[in-house]
């Protein structure tokens, strides 16, 4: 198969014939029709993650068509079209008995724990418990767009942060994740405040929906900022991005007995962030992490698709090769892409 793939941190990417990966007893293989580039795929390359293991090819957020099935898959056959969530559990542990894979104690994520996805081919593993049936109405990179930063947005907004139609979300850094919370939000019927540094992505986010748009370059304290536009503070709020300063401007943007949802991955030197802890007691403030989501939990997410209440492909930018991936793999933390780049073609 041809993939992208490094054999050093920090390394130029390349693309090469790697071999083919065959299906565990209880797992798939998938032909990789599209594939999402996220922020966290350069994180791996950097060597945030200590699971990889040199040499890698990453990748998570991916949509494709069975084309190899262990002995044991009964519920998926070749042919069928599937996604999978970037966290997928292990189905026999304690948090995947009560529902809560994505935070499975033997968890596994393709292009993190094994080799992923930008590839023409990607196995998983525990298939019957991770695979999710696409609607054939669903285009491959749509659904590919789903995989880690909307369906950790829906996550994160609908069952983290518990948002309601009428309240106030703040969604700090407007990139995949942010865009997809603040479209989601819109969705659930909420009023949404959009920050960031970028005017053009606060004239997308605008255009999903959010109703007070904050660029933090200009005004002097964000959480202010977001207090007075929304009469006392966000009801929601989300750090989008994976910063301190936009972890603590989330935090102390929060009314009273608001509810704060880290998204944003927090690693390296990032990974102990200061926060306000004070105002924390004192407002009874809720803080919550949200990692990936659940297979089972993708039905009503899929329905609010089907239905015309989310537009996921609406965040799409750029559909790429996978020669162009090699580029802009490394370029991923300058920020400078406007919604999601997918790549679709394996040249």
């Amino acid at each position: 198969m041809r993939a992208l793939f490094y054999e050093l941190f920090g390394e130029a990417p390349k693309v090469a014939k790697l071999p083919d990966p065959e299906p565990t007893p209880d797992g798939v293989v998938i032909e990789v029709k599209a594939t999402g580039l996220c922020r966290s795929d350069w994180h791996g390359w950097m060597g945030h993650d200590p699971d990889i293991r040199l040499p890698h090819v990453p990748g998570h957020e991916f949509a494709g068509v069975i084309s190899a099935v262990g002995k044991d898959v009964r519920r998926f056959k070749i042919g069928d079209r599937v996604t999978v969530p970037f966290v997928s559990g292990c189905g026999h542990c304690h948090e995947c008995r009560s529902g809560n894979q994505q935070v499975c104690e033997a968890q596994f994520q393709p292009g993190f724990t094994h080799w992923g996805s930008f590839a023409e081919y990607v196995a998983i593993n525990h298939a019957e418990q991770n695979l999710v049936h696409l609607p054939d109405s669903m285009s491959y990179a749509t659904a590919a767009s789903l995989g880690c930063r909307f369906a950790t947005s829906f996550r994160a907004v609908v069952d983290q942060g518990r948002l309601k139609g009428g309240e106030w979300l703040a969604v700090h850094g407007c990139g995949g994740v942010g865009l997809s919370a603040i479209m989601i939000g819109k969705g659930l019927g909420a009023r949404i405040v959009a920050i960031d540094i970028a005017e053009d992505k606060l004239a997308m986010a605008k255009a999903l929906g959010a109703e007070v748009l904050i660029n933090s370059r200009n005004v002097g304290d964000v959480a202010e900022a977001v207090r007075d536009a929304t009469g006392g503070g966000a009801h929601v709020s989300v750090d989008a991005l994976g910063h301190p300063q936009t972890c603590c401007n989330s935090i102390s943007n929060l009314r009273r007995r608001g509810r704060h949802v880290q998204v944003g991955l927090m690693l390296a030197d990032h990974a102990m962030p200061q926060i306000p802890m004070a105002r924390v007691i004192a407002h009874e403030l809720e803080i919550y992490g949200s990692h990936g989501m659940q297979a089972w939990r993708y039905d009503d997410m899929l329905a609010m698709i089907e239905a015309g209440s989310l537009a996921p492909e609406k965040l799409i930018g750029r559909h790429i090769t996978l020669s162009q991936a090699a580029e802009a793999l490394p370029a991923m933390n300058r920020f400078q892409e406007s919604g999601i780049s997918i790549i679709d073609r394996f040249e």
